[in-house]
């Protein structure tokens, strides 16, 4: 190798390239908007449906207040198949939203009571509406509603309970009114199967809760409302709205003080129409038997129990406890009926609410029943429906009292009621017509009606005869004579009327008798000073001569 050329020299090179430095800075960006987007995703909620109409993974939103929180990211069956369930991303800050009172449900379009909600939905599709609670509890499964909430959890209102022990038809979203306005909507209806009750919630919004109370009553109102009791036929009628659908009314009772403001959740008792809801007020009772001789058709469950007109009480039960042993001193098997006597009745507002001594009422009782012979008695209080009530009056010829017990019930002494009195009066007519001698009677009436028989055959000879003048032909031109006869008084007549001559000779006629008559005065004049005047001369008497008083 020549001297001349000269060596190479080794140099070290760098492993790492330049070069990688843009897929390293690539791959730490990558990295960072990984993370940033997993720390910037929300909380993963399950939704559970009836169904999934409407709603589309990757395309449904999920809005507050038309402010987009989230959006679902799939839907799937639930595995018995009894429903749908729905994945949603929810934005981070959503988050603080969802505890045990957040809401769910879907806007799409809807024909309710309200009128049309939900166009706006028909050309972007339907979404979720999530409504915030304010609890304090985290939760990420909920149930969606099937309709809108009537109120959402935060809206100023007052939300009670109501229990019925009847069946209502009510639903949610039916109206709660106030004399015929309305202050709020049902919220929910459920069954509790344990306790057979039907209860329902109710939002009452502001300011109208201020108008529920300790005292106030409800009431289901159908829209009218048709009673046939022993008061008569009673028809009322509520709103529009109430009458296609129905809904609940309230109020105080006119008797009842207006007591305290209602708290939230309180409970409430639902009454069949406004009536029982009345007669709920009374809810201190002192309770009676009444063991009755008569027919109790037409007594049911409710009528009243009236004092000369007042209402004091209410029947509770016809018949009770049918089947009980009987008192041994009844002579006959009586039908027992419970009642109540309701002392409230007669208190004033602000005494309306104390509470009763049950023994001094009844010590008053005993005392009215053995002193002054208070009584029972069924009367009709409608004839047009039948309706009885039991009214309760003092009787003087009631029989001694005798206190006695029916299934642990005093009774109520009672006396026969006005029908019963009627087919008493009747048996005892029936048993005078019995007592009474038929024959002389009958005797006599044939020996009556022989003689009219009599009576009735002249009558009718007379009438022949009367017939048969009437149709002699000569009887028959007794009408033609008689005109005849009148037509020729007319034309004499018409002879002496004003102008005829026959009038004139007349008139001239009298005039000369009444010369005559005047030249006869003289003559008659001295016929009664002198009758002999016609034989004798007539004396002429001289004038008297005055004389002077001696």
């Amino acid at each position: 190798m020549p001297d001349s050329m000269q060596r190479a020299k080794r140099v070290s090179q760098s492993r790492l390239s330049p070069i990688w430095i843009v897929p390293l800075l690539a791959a730490l960006i990558g990295a960072w908007m990984v993370w940033d987007n997993i720390s910037s995703r929300g909380p993963l909620i399950t939704l559970n449906m009836e169904n999934a109409e409407g709603i589309e993974a990757g395309k449904t939103l999920i809005k507050t207040r038309n402010v987009e929180v989230g959006h679902v990211e799939a839907v799937r069956l639930s595995d018995d198949l009894s429903h749908t369930v729905v994945t949603a991303r929810m934005s981070n800050d959503a988050a603080r939203m969802l505890n045990t009172e957040t809401r769910f449900w879907v806007v799409k379009p809807r024909i309710g009571r309200e009128g049309i909600s939900g166009l706006n939905t028909v050309l972007s599709g339907a979404y979720i509406q999530l409504a915030p609670g304010k609890s304090d509890e985290p939760q990420d499964s909920f149930d969606v509603l099937e309709q809108p909430p009537v109120a959402p959890p935060d809206a100023p209102g007052l939300r009670i309970n109501l229990v019925s022990q009847v069946g209502n038809s009510l639903s949610a979203g039916d109206p709660v009114t106030y004399q015929g306005y309305t202050v709020g909507r049902v919220e929910s209806t459920d069954f509790d199967p344990e306790k057979r009750e039907m209860r329902h919630r109710i939002f009452i919004q502001a300011p109208y809760d201020s108008l529920v109370t300790d005292t106030t009553r409800f009431w289901s109102s159908s829209g009218i409302d048709v009673q046939l009791d022993s008061e008569g036929v009673n028809v009322n009628l509520d709103s529009f709205e109430t009458l296609i659908s129905g809904g609940v009314t309230f109020g105080v009772p006119e008797d009842v003080a207006r007591g305290n403001a209602a708290k939230q959740d309180a409970t409430y008792t639902l009454y069949n129409n406004e009536e029982s809801a009345r007669e709920g007020t009374y809810d201190q009772y002192i309770e009676y038997a009444l063991l009755v001789d008569d027919t109790v058709r037409g007594l049911s469950r409710g009528a009243p129990v009236e004092y000369r007109g007042v209402r004091v009480g209410t029947v509770v039960s016809v018949p009770w406890h049918f089947t009980a042993p009987q008192p041994d001193t009844l002579t006959q098997f009586a039908i027992p009926v419970l009642i109540r006597i309701e002392p409230q009745r007669l208190e004033s507002n602000e005494d309306v609410n104390d509470d009763i001594d049950d023994q001094e009422v009844r010590e008053r009782f005993e005392t009215m029943f053995k002193k002054y012979g208070l009584r029972a008695t069924l009367k009709a209080g409608n004839l047009l429906t039948g309706a009885l009530f039991v009214d309760l009056n003092f009787s003087q010829d009631a029989e001694p009292y005798k206190s006695m017990t029916f299934d642990g019930k005093p009774v109520f002494p009672t006396v026969s009621g006005g029908f019963a009195q009627i087919e008493q009066k009747i048996s005892n007519l029936l048993d005078k017509l019995n007592g009474l001698q038929v024959e002389p009677i009958l005797d006599s009436l044939d020996q009556t009606m022989q003689t009219s028989q009599q009576t009735l055959e002249e009558v009718r000879q007379i009438a022949e005869s009367v017939n048969a003048i009437v149709s002699d032909p000569a009887t028959q031109q007794l009408p033609g004579s008689l005109n005849d006869t009148l037509q020729e008084l007319q034309n004499t007549l018409n002879g002496f009327s004003s102008g005829s001559s026959g009038y004139r000779q007349l008139n001239d006629t009298l005039k000369q008798l009444e010369i005559l008559m005047r030249d006869l005065q003289p003559v008659a004049k001295t016929l009664r000073e002198q009758p002999n005047a016609l034989i004798f001369d007539r004396e002429v008497q001289t004038d008297p001569v005055p004389r002077a008083p001696q």
